[in-house]
């Protein structure tokens, strides 16, 4: 536990006794925090998410400077760390406690974290109706931060998506992957925090063209992600009879993707039931790789259809040896190799093949998994990974992660009693006993969304006038 001024605010990201070189494990990250405040909240003990969720809101950046250049307002922090300095002005009367908030300049790439945001505003939400206390939410302050968070989210730019463009590092994959551009586990966060956002801000003056804002972009968001990133058997015939160089707006190939793309693990992998959500999606790219964290929170928010939440799952079902193996859970699969793996990841030496974020396995990813599943009314998987789990993690002392393709050793520069891998196994074991408590994260279904989407879609000039030109056609 961390304490600040004599108040607990978090948890520390590892606490091996035996390490004696903590790097920077030794901070709260807010990424890794979160499966602890599930734990806490679960447990009734809600005063330290309280307290972590108002004093990060503090350390939101206002005029951060990083070698000279002032970052967006309402970045989140990475993470922070109590450190005790002199007293201001008079070091002989103490010391006092202040915390200090990395925003990514300490960080390896100097990436800024675009989950952190995300990640708090879903925190809120889970609080608000775990507690049933929403004076928290309601607080001018948090109603201020939050905006902040979507205003620096829902910035218009050159992008032509309304998927949220990021670069390599600046979420749970922390280093250079290839994922840059519009991951997917980005994306579900982004709409999982504004499908959130949107239940908890204050419908006033102020804030009725941000809520607009969000509606609409929630809408393209979610039409954008369920069209084009979503692949099964039938979609990879699509794509393999694709048509390439393709202009006008009756374009099949959007994206203009070259069917060569389609790599040959995936050919002989994909099985005939089932699909999941791709791990990118840009101009003649497709990033065929699948991602735990973004497809398991897509089942969560609702971002994917019911039938492809159902899909999802029975593709990690059918592939229970890939993604499972003796420890749950890949981060993604298949992992980048030979000079495929020099060219992308620059010869990473911590993410060599099936290590670390290069398809290595995460424990901490059981509770999403735990949560998705009770979701689509399928425990019985999450017990079934929790029962893989349980036969070796505690006896090789909670690794951060784990190595090899089949998950067999412990990850060769992994932490121990790494602290969101006991949380996420206790969350876990902790939503099983009590599976309704999953609402407090998930969302439903909106149908007024649907109704919005199909709406823009109606609308749609361009739409209206190649019905028009189709209708009245004449030969001569």
């Amino acid at each position: 536990m961390v304490y600040y001024c004599g108040t607990p605010v978090g948890t520390i990201a590892a606490n091996d006794p035996t390490d004696g070189h903590p790097l920077n494990y030794d901070q709260v990250f807010i990424r890794d925090f979160i499966p602890s405040a599930i734990a806490f909240l679960l447990k009734g003990e809600t005063d330290i998410v309280r307290n972590f969720l108002l004093h990060t809101l503090q350390l939101q950046s206002w005029e951060k400077t990083v070698d000279c250049y002032n970052p967006g307002q309402g970045l989140m922090p990475a993470s922070f760390k109590v450190r005790t300095v002199p007293l201001e002005g008079d070091p002989a009367n103490g010391t006092e406690e202040v915390l200090d908030p990395d925003f990514g300049e300490a960080a390896i790439g100097r990436v800024a974290p675009v989950d952190s945001g995300l990640w708090w505003i879903i925190l809120l939400r889970a609080y608000g109706k775990s507690t049933g206390d929403y004076t928290l939410q309601e607080r001018v302050d948090v109603q201020t931060g939050m905006k902040m968070i979507l205003k620096l989210c829902l910035a218009d730019g050159f992008d032509m998506f309304p998927t949220l463009l990021v670069t390599d590092g600046s979420c749970m994959i922390d280093r250079r992957m290839g994922i840059h551009g519009h991951p997917l586990e980005i994306q579900a966060l982004f709409y999982s925090a504004l499908r959130c956002a949107r239940e908890m801000l204050i419908s006033e003056d102020s804030a009725l063209d941000l809520i607009r804002t969000l509606t609409s972009r929630l809408s393209a968001l979610s039409f954008h992600i369920r069209e084009y990133y979503w692949v099964d058997m039938g979609k990879l015939n699509e794509i393999y009879r694709y048509k390439t160089e393709e202009y006008s707006h009756e374009a099949v190939n959007k994206f203009n993707i070259y069917p060569d793309h389609l790599s040959p693990w995936l050919v002989d992998w994909i099985p005939n039931k089932g699909g999941y959500l791709v791990g990118n999606l840009q101009p003649a790219h497709m990033d065929f790789r699948f991602f735990s964290l973004g497809n398991l929170w897509a089942i969560v928010s609702s971002l994917a259809t019911p039938e492809q939440a159902e899909g999802i799952l029975d593709l990690i079902e059918a592939r229970w040896v890939d993604f499972v193996g003796n420890m749950p859970m890949k981060i993604c699969y298949p992992a980048l190799q030979g000079e495929e793996w020099r060219i992308i990841t620059g010869s990473d030496p911590k993410n060599t093949p099936w290590s670390y974020h290069n398809g290595g396995s995460w424990p901490t990813l059981l509770w999403q998994l735990t949560v998705a599943c009770i979701k689509m009314g399928r425990p019985e998987m999450a017990e079934r990974a929790i029962e893989v789990a349980e036969k070796r993690i505690s006896r090789d002392r909670w690794p951060e992660y784990y190595d090899t393709r089949a998950a067999r050793f412990v990850g060769k520069q992994a932490r121990l009693y790494q602290t969101w891998s006991i949380a996420g196994y206790l969350v876990a074991k902790m939503l099983l006993d009590k599976p309704d408590a999953v609402k407090i994260l998930t969302c439903e279904e909106d149908l007024a969304l649907l109704e919005a989407m199909s709406c823009s879609l109606d609308a749609n000039p361009r739409i209206k006038r190649k019905r028009k030109l189709k209708s009245t056609r004449i030969i001569v």
